[in-house]
């Protein structure tokens, strides 16, 4: 265990760090609480499980298939992770809790949120129960719209096994011949449309009730039709999960966009690392199973005690609960809609270039409107006083207006360059989409580097205002997407401070040539420095403590997985530093450790919006140095990826984030989740006579005068129980469906 005053400290216990995949599992299962919830609306409900499943299948494709590689490759290394568990080992626990919580997920379908949609008119059939209307229906549906793009396939010698898609949708059946050409047995396969509804209205005659089969079900149904000459001895639904992880660090290519192009090809297929089969298999016929398990080169269990093999006693792939929750109406059974207001400082004028150039604005999304960031660009591609745009593009939306704005800018004769980030995890092919375009409009598209993601948010303007050139930044927590930032928590800084104008000047110089050496003057980044001044940042604290002087750390953010970070802040609690930690995620730090933690809190908050600003906040509050950042603290952020963080040093935005913003999340005992030394998160409990806080809600209500919403100390009783996907673009444009649009500003 390290010392309080020791300059080397020793190192510290593997068992005192949580296990970065495990970590990740419980925040997938603080997401599917909110589906057991039943104070959310009920759509709502359907919603989280379907980010459940959204969440779990990201977490094969990329986290598992990394381990897997780990655990089987043939030049593979076997480390033990930092909590010293073996690949094989972090594999089989992964297993062993992933199944735990699909079983979990489904018994909430089934017992909980079924009965209830059941109660609101929505139920989900069988074939065998429609009634003859129901029957006339669906064959309709079937013949005008499905058969035609069925595509029975045998597997046999002459007809070699398809290369099932990653997480597509199939039929496996086992058929017995009664008549004509083929083999007495055989296995084939039907992939489920999915360019069809999953939920196939069966229609209903009482007025406000819906009636749905699964498609595989009624395909399922016509199997004799499609295999013509056979019968059917039994079948199943499975679902395939693949490597799909971009490995571009080794490789070498003189044009970056055609290797992101050639690997998204290569995605579908990838390695097989799951398989999810329907329960019926186990009173059906295994064969059908078996025959895709052993094809596709699953571990079943057997030998090493690692299955990849996921039984399912329900309707596989939940993410189709999606067409459930975009169904048009129902008010009731969803979130009351919100809209966005405008942000201090920008509601006196409609200048904005004015009101930036007067004073620094924070941007707490979306509690406050996205639209002034698109205004930014709109307005500046359009200004004739305006000479450059540069911009940095990591995730975008499918209709981006910031991108169509600098394509206007660079077709006006502006100077305008974009950062397109072509690895942005499943966003790649969106970003490919409008990297071409933005070339085709003259816009100046660079890709950043090979070995490193861009993943900083910066917007800069460079603006003629007669006697001298002024540059005007936007830099923010998000990404530059006008439909995740209503559903995104995140915070943005409008500056025109020159020294941190010449510091994104300099960002960009980096991303486009290479150009370093730069002096930075206000902004820290990765990875040149991050690291280093975080570590500095949290020694400063524990330096203070240990003189007995007042101090603090806090820390809002995605996920917390640095060890050297972690072992910081550790000795930082051993001197005495209350230290609050609020990720969304992972969190590998242990709390409430006796020697060890006994003053770090953590506490992790899911709710309505996806939290996913970073708020770092170093010092007690007339001290307070305050960041807002692009990173977590994560070895990737630190060295593999170009971030930045920045700091908050107006006054009055100083005061609103440790008056107004703090405060609020550390008083929610609602949705904050507290973890405990073993990893543990546990649902809040508001004792007898204390009012219930939900920080969500508090920020969506907007105060009279810029005032404290909520007043609390940073740090409580450090036993007290009070106050990071794919699914969440999704939910994003659903929920931008039905939401009361501001009316642009003009």
């Amino acid at each position: 265990m390290a010392t309080t005053d020791s300059a080397e400290p020793t190192a510290i216990a593997p068992e005192s760090f949580v296990n970065r995949e495990l970590s990740w599992l419980e925040f997938n299962l603080r997401v599917l609480e909110e589906a057991e919830n039943s104070d959310n609306p009920l759509m709502e409900r359907l919603k989280f499980l379907a980010i459940f499943s959204s969440n779990l299948d990201e977490f094969f494709m990329v986290r598992v298939s990394g381990i897997r590689e780990q655990a089987f490759g043939e030049s593979a290394p076997q480390d033990y992770a930092p909590d010293g568990l073996r690949p094989i080992e972090q594999l089989q626990a992964i297993a062993a809790r992933t199944q735990e919580l699909v079983a979990r997920q489904y018994r909430c379908l089934r017992e909980s949120i079924a009965p209830a949609m059941r109660a609101e008119g929505f139920e989900l059939m069988r074939y065998a129960d429609l009634d003859a209307q129901q029957l006339q229906r669906v064959d309709r549906f079937f013949y005008e719209r499905a058969l035609p793009i069925l595509t029975p396939m045998a597997v046999d010698p002459a007809h070699p096994s398809p290369r099932y898609h990653n997480r597509g949708l199939y039929l496996g059946v086992q058929l017995e011949q009664t008549k004509g050409l083929g083999p007495k047995r055989l296995f084939a396969v039907v992939q489920v449309p999915q360019v069809l509804p999953r939920f196939v209205n069966v229609g209903c005659s009482i007025p406000g009730q819906h009636r749905f089969v699964l498609l595989e079900d009624l395909v399922a149904a016509r199997l004799t039709e499609l295999f013509g000459g056979f019968s059917v001895l039994s079948w199943t639904t499975f679902r395939i999960t693949r490597d799909s992880d971009l490995e571009l660090l080794e490789q070498e290519s003189d044009d970056m966009l055609k290797l992101i192009e050639e690997r998204l090809k290569a995605r579908q297929r990838g390695q097989a690392v799951r398989i999810e089969v329907s329960a019926r298999a186990r009173s059906a016929d295994d064969s059908v199973a078996e025959a895709i398990i052993e094809d596709e080169k699953l571990h079943d269990g057997t030998g090493d005690g690692y299955s990849e093999v996921y039984r399912v006693d329900g309707p596989l792939d939940l993410t189709a609960l999606w067409e459930l929750y975009k169904l048009p109406g129902y008010p009731h059974l969803h979130d009351t809609p919100f809209t966005p207001r405008m942000p201090r400082g920008l509601r006196r004028s409609d200048d904005l270039f004015a009101e930036i150039a007067a004073h620094d604005i924070l941007l707490h999304h979306p509690y406050e409107s996205f639209d002034p960031v698109v205004d930014f660009v709109t307005r500046a591609a359009a200004d004739p006083r305006v000479l450059a745009i540069k911009q940095t593009l990591y995730r975008t939306s499918g209709d981006s207006p910031i991108s169509r704005a600098l394509m206007a800018a660079a077709e006006a004769g502006k100077h305008v360059t974009a950062l397109v980030e072509l690895k942005a995890r499943f966003d790649e092919a969106n970003n490919v989409n409008w990297a071409r375009q933005l070339e085709r409009a003259g816009v100046h598209v660079v890709f950043g580097f090979l070995d490193l993601k861009t993943h900083c948010k910066v917007s800069m303007v460079v603006r003629n205002e007669g006697h001298v050139l002024r540059r005007y930044v936007h830099l923010g927590t998000g990404n530059y997407n006008p439909t995740t930032a209503l559903l995104y928590t995140d915070l943005g800084l409008f500056t025109a401070n020159e020294q941190i104008a010449e510091d994104a000047s300099a960002v960009f110089n980096l991303l486009t040539g290479y150009s370093q050496g730069h002096a930075w003057r206000k902004l820290i980044v990765a990875p040149n420095d991050l690291h280093r001044r975080t570590l500095e940042l949290i020694h400063e604290q524990t330096q203070r403590a240990r003189e007995g002087k007042a101090s603090r750390i806090f820390a809002k953010l995605n996920s917390l997985v640095d060890h050297t970070v972690i072992e910081a802040l550790y000795r930082a609690s051993q001197a005495g530093v209350p230290i609050d930690i609020i990720p969304r995620g992972i969190c590998s730090l242990r709390p409430g450790v006796p020697g060890l933690s006994e003053t770090i809190r953590v506490r992790s908050i899911v709710d309505r919006y996806l939290e996913h600003s970073r708020l770092y906040i170093f010092g007690p509050d007339e001290e307070a140095k305050v960041f807002i950042s692009s990173a977590d603290w994560m070895p990737r952020n630190f060295f593999r990826r170009v971030e930045v963080m920045v700091p908050i040093e107006a006054p009055a935005l100083v005061q609103r984030i440790l008056q107004e913003i703090m405060p609020v999340y550390l008083a929610d005992n609602t949705r904050a989740r507290a973890m405990d030394a073993a990893g543990t998160f546990h649902l809040p409990h508001p004792v007898q006579g204390e009012a219930a806080v939900r920080c969500q809600q508090v920020f969506m209500e907007e105060p009279a005068e810029p005032q404290p919403a909520v007043q609390g100390e940073p740090m409580a009783d450090k036993n007290g129980t009070g106050a990071e996907g794919a699914g969440a673009d999704a939910l994003a444009e659903a929920s931008a469906a039905r939401r009361p649009r501001r009316a642009p500003r003009r």
